[in-house]
């Protein structure tokens, strides 16, 4: 993704003509290289011509509000409902790690063709309000979620997407403390998601009860990815199961050198985690 430091000035457009007086197909092409902060906050104040580009609903197609934490969230939130505004509807793929139930619900109520949803959950996005999202997107493939401390139930949100294909759930080790089970993940994937064909469970305390599970259930299953589940043993006809049924599988050990998210939760599983006896008091505290 460019940098918005490598974006000409307006001085420097009104100096140098030529950006102005660019065929606004190239233009265009040159905004979808961009991310949403730097069209935002800067191409589309270069010059009137890129201004006029900016405002075309194909580039809001895709939106990406994230890596932007030294920058105030309620003005990220502002310009994330802008370009919601600006897509006309033909929104179909967010990433964030910002905003609010209420930002979720913008975009819900906007967003009809919405198929590709990456979000972090994080005070104050609340699991009922990832829930209100997903049951407002009937077309949604794709849902990627990173959460830590936060209780979230995956039946109401398979139920509500019954299109989902991709599933990419990612949380820190102390998340696990608020199931009941280590294998309430799974047996909700197993339940409601019977279209998967690609699942990522990176970190998650699922074991082998429910690895099966997932495998009886999804039929449609060929990617997944069950790195630092530490609680899968892999032996026998299990492993034989995986290996001949599956396109790609990444065993609980293989190398997350290609996952940044790792470093967040290498840092949280360094800290002191909490015994089962205090789990209800975190349930009440964490739980919004």
């Amino acid at each position: 993704m460019a940098s918005s430091s490598c974006m000409p000035t307006r001085k420097q457009c009104e100096d140098l003509s030529g950006w102005s007086e660019l065929p606004p197909e190239l233009t265009l092409s040159i905004m979808l290289r961009l991310d949403t902060v730097d069209i935002l906050d800067n191409a589309q104040k270069v010059c009137s011509s890129w201004w006029r580009v900016c405002k075309h609903p194909s580039i809001w197609r895709k939106i990406d509000m994230r890596s932007r934490t030294a920058m105030d969230g309620h003005y990220l939130g502002r310009m994330c409902r802008h370009a919601v505004d600006r897509s006309q509807g033909g929104l179909v793929e967010i990433r964030m790690n910002i905003g609010s139930d209420s930002l979720l619900e913008y975009i819900a109520d906007r967003s009809p063709n919405l198929r590709s949803l990456g979000l972090e959950l994080f005070y104050p996005i609340s699991y009922n309000g990832l829930v209100n999202l997903v049951a407002k997107l009937p077309l949604l493939e794709e849902l990627e979620v990173v959460r830590a401390f936060l209780k979230m139930e995956l039946k109401p949100i398979g139920r509500a997407s019954p299109k989902l294909k991709i599933l990419k759930l990612k949380c820190t080790g102390w998340s696990s403390f608020l199931y009941k089970t280590v294998d309430d993940d799974a047996l909700g994937i197993a339940e409601t998601m019977p279209e998967l064909r690609h699942l990522q469970l990176l970190g998650n305390k699922l074991t082998n009860t429910g690895l099966t599970a997932i495998l009886d259930n999804c039929p449609h299953l060929e990617h997944l990815d069950l790195r630092k589940c530490s609680n899968i043993k892999l032996s026998g006809d299990l492993e034989k199961r995986c290996l001949e049924r599956l396109k790609e599988f990444r065993r609980p050990n293989d190398s997350t050198d290609d996952c940044p998210f790792f470093d967040i939760l290498s840092a949280f599983e360094s800290a002191k985690e909490p015994d089962n006896n205090s789990v209800d008091s975190i349930d009440e505290l964490l739980l919004w």
